[in-house]
């Protein structure tokens, strides 16, 4: 394995750096290829950008497809993505239960975010059976002394 960047490779780290530097469509343009090819970071960054209209078109369908593409390789950052898609009811039909299932994905990631928002759930009894005892553990774990 050498430790020269294939081209592959630097098109990759610039287009997370276009992404960084907040140049989205020359991101989208470098990136897009790696989410075609099943790159699971290109995917998540791809998904941002078509739900948020970054250097493309607005379009739901195309964000939470590759959202839920990138969150079903098991990326966290995407799960919870996934989460607060269905949480909100943003680029897709709004389904609390769904939700709080790639909450639980991501969290179970060590996603600290992912944790306090399901510990909420759990809070509230959103999407979820009201469990203040869960709720607990989940703030407990994200970092949090108390509830609230």
């Amino acid at each position: 394995m050498s430790h020269e960047m294939t081209a592959t490779d630097m098109d990759f780290a610039s287009g997370m750096a276009a992404f960084e530097a907040k140049h989205f469509a020359r991101a989208m343009q470098l990136l897009s290829p790696f989410a075609e090819q099943g790159d699971a970071q290109a995917r998540h960054l791809v998904a941002i950008m078509y739900q948020n209209g970054l250097g493309v078109a607005r379009s739901d369908i195309a964000a939470y497809t590759w959202m839920k593409a990138a969150a079903e390789q098991g990326y966290g950052l995407a799960q919870h993505g996934l989460g607060f898609m269905y949480l909100e009811g943003e680029c897709v039909a709004r389904d609390a239960a769904q939700a709080a299932e790639w909450f639980r994905k991501a969290a179970d990631q060590g996603l600290q975010g992912s944790m306090t928002t399901l510990a909420m759930m759990y809070e509230q009894g959103n999407g979820v059976e009201q469990d203040p005892e869960a709720a607990r553990r989940l703030y407990r774990l994200a970092g949090f002394d108390e509830m609230g």
